[in-house]
């Protein structure tokens, strides 16, 4: 699934070409991704303005001079496809500015969402409204996490990966990002000393600010809109390297938590 770097970089890639752009043309060619797109869709969007882009969490929201914004997920294999040479059975919603740009939505398993909110409306919209903070917005600090972890028995993982304690972290990431902090992923979250959650949270950012930097990880169908693969999965420290040796020399762990692969260091993580 792409996650929070994947999703950042697909968005600045979008900027580049529909930023202050008129949407002249918007096709649905199915009825529905995980859910039905909105019916007003078309509508809507077609011959509005794109005055911004941004990000919240994994989503990615196209905002309008309507006063509306598209929010886009790209579920577990989306990609937008710029100036594709022709338009695929994967390609979902099609979208022609009036500079001439066509982009494509791909989504071959169809998990992706794309939805049409009132930009007013965004914070209290469901999706973000129990959301907690940017990992890389000055909502994060060490004493938030003391707060959402005191007195809780479950890993400080899994708490990681809760939306409602921080938006947007993935299972790639919170693996590197706890490696780098030297805490065990299976540690009781409020057990975590407050040294340790200062030792994490810079590298949240850090790890986060790499891969965006390195155009975000390759993973199964990931691809930026330019069609270029992210390439900081190089640079993974733990993740997706079971036996392989850590830079302690330990070879590297794998246990499953919440149904997914966690790699640590039983050396360097305690």
């Amino acid at each position: 699934m792409p996650e929070l770097p994947e999703v950042e970089t697909t968005v600045r890639g979008l900027a580049h070409v529909l930023d202050g752009q008129v949407i002249a043309r918007i096709e649905t060619r199915r009825a529905d991704l995980r859910r039905p797109f909105p019916p007003d869709l078309v509508q809507a969007l077609t011959g509005a303005r794109i005055t911004s882009l941004s990000r919240r969490a994994k989503y990615g929201l196209i905002h309008v001079d309507r006063g509306q914004t598209m929010v886009f997920h790209l579920g577990m294999s989306g990609r937008w496809r710029i100036d594709p040479d022709e338009i695929g059975k994967h390609d979902h919603l099609v979208l022609e500015t009036g500079a001439g740009h066509t982009l494509a939505l791909n989504d071959a398993r169809r998990f992706g969402s794309v939805d049409l909110v009132d930009t007013a409306a965004l914070e209290a919209w469901p999706q973000f409204a129990a959301m907690g903070p940017e990992p890389l917005g000055p909502g994060l600090t060490p004493a938030h996490l003391a707060a959402a972890f005191e007195d809780r028995i479950a890993a400080v993982k899994l708490l990681l990966l809760d939306q409602r304690i921080v938006a947007g972290l993935g299972n790639i990431y919170v693996c590197e990002a706890l490696h780098r902090a030297k805490i065990h992923p299976e540690r009781e979250a409020g057990k975590v000393s407050r040294a340790a959650l200062a030792r994490l949270v810079p590298e949240i950012r850090a790890v986060l600010e790499e891969a965006i930097r390195a155009g975000g990880s390759t993973l199964r169908d990931y691809v930026r809109p330019d069609g270029e693969l992210g390439y900081f999965a190089k640079d993974w420290r733990v993740y997706g390297r079971e036996g392989e040796p850590c830079g302690c020399g330990k070879p590297v762990s794998r246990v499953a938590q919440g149904g997914r692969s966690t790699f640590f260091c039983t050396r360097c993580q305690k």
